[in-house]
């Protein structure tokens, strides 16, 4: 019952996750949505409150009620020489996947999506480190120079299409991969997102006029001068959407939303009418995931390059699912605990809100795994 009732949602539903700064070395992806983001609405970048803060493009983040638009922001580097490179959704093959930004040395893979103000799809234009202080290029960056005298002021020259698609892969979506260097900048040192920028995305969420589907793609807050201050002065509205909004019903109708599988269970008849049931359930323990299937066996001509690659996802396959099993049977293991002493329903809901942390971040894992993988394998142009 478990496998035929979640197994079928699996990177379908909602994948929550903590994105803390704590875990992301563990995580790396967020959160998997059937159906893609909306547009990145247009707005104007605030000026640079002070020397040291490094400017976060705004995004949507996806929530109990859909997807909601966290502010563009500047925010102080967690130290020097560290760059952001900003988080983007992927699809992934089942579901559009949140891939969580990161502090680095170096710039990493970012979907290629153009999110502006120094982030036109690949590396950063907005500014640099240089002996322990960061410059910024005014020709990118909204900076005051009373107020700020390390600058410069180099033209870009941006060869990106300029669109407002806000996610790579998928019905219309971005055609990127990342480089080597960007590979190897996410194999760099890094650190997640820092106190400031989650409690920034926290208070986007809470406020219902930041949600798709009240602002219809332009939110009224789309930057703000410091994270958290989503009113006054410092904090910029869309000055419109990047395109015609789709609710997500209509998902494939416009290129701001992918086609929404028609295997949704939150579609059928029977379920009309429930809250959320636009959301599909996401699976809660390892039990409920179904075992991974081998994907399509590479065809590159080459038949020993082949059987070495269909050998290598064998072996991936293979270790995924024990580690389904292994996990299966620990959380098992801790339900028959809790039988056994008779835990109150509180107890009962932490281990069911651990089971499932533990069974989506596995999950996520895996699919990172087999993104990489396809990645590595795919003929080189």
């Amino acid at each position: 019952m478990h496998i035929a009732r979640y197994g079928r949602l699996l990177l379908l539903g909602i994948v929550v996750l903590a994105a803390s700064a704590a875990s992301y070395a563990q995580i790396g992806v967020g959160i998997s949505v059937g159906f893609g983001p909306p547009a990145l609405p247009v707005y104007e970048q605030p000026p640079c409150p002070a020397a040291g803060y490094i400017w976060t493009p705004g995004y949507w983040a996806y929530g109990p009620d859909g997807y909601y638009w966290v502010p563009g922001t500047w925010v102080m580097a967690p130290q020097p020489g560290f760059l952001w490179t900003p988080g983007y959704w992927g699809w992934g093959g089942s579901a559009f996947i949140f891939h969580v930004g990161f502090w680095g040395p170096h710039i990493g893979f970012y979907g290629g999506i153009n999110y502006g103000f120094g982030y036109f799809g690949t590396g950063f234009q907005g500014g640099e480190w240089r002996g322990g202080q960061f410059y910024y290029n005014r020709s990118v960056s909204n900076v005051n120079i009373t107020n700020i005298h390390n600058t410069y002021n180099t033209t870009v020259i941006n060869n990106t299409t300029v669109n407002r698609v806000s996610y790579n892969g998928g019905n219309g979506g971005i055609n990127a991969r990342a480089t080597s260097e960007e590979e190897a900048a996410e194999r760099d040192r890094h650190i997640g997102p820092v106190a400031a920028q989650t409690q920034h995305e926290e208070a986007a969420r809470n406020d219902p006029q930041q949600r798709a589907s009240v602002n219809q793609g332009r939110p009224p807050v789309a930057a703000t001068a410091r994270p958290g201050e989503l009113k006054g002065e410092g904090a910029v509205p869309a000055r419109e959407a990047g395109a015609p909004y789709h609710a997500p019903a209509e998902a494939g109708r416009g290129e701001n939303n992918a086609p929404r599988p028609g295997n949704n269970e939150a579609n059928r008849p029977e379920n009309a009418g429930r809250p959320e049931n636009n959301v599909p359930r996401p699976p809660t323990d390892a039990k409920d995931l179904q075992a991974h299937e081998t994907p399509t066996r590479p065809n590159t001509g080459n038949a020993k390059l082949d059987q070495k690659y269909s050998q290598q996802q064998d072996k991936m396959i293979q270790k995924q699912n024990q580690q389904h099993q292994k996990l299966a049977q620990q959380q098992e293991k801790e339900h028959q605990q809790l039988a056994q002493r008779n835990a109150s329903d509180a107890q009962r809901q932490q281990v069911e809100q651990r089971h499932a942390q533990q069974t989506q971040k596995l999950e996520q894992r895996h699919t990172q795994q087999q993104q990489h993988l396809q990645q590595k394998q795919a003929p080189r142009k």
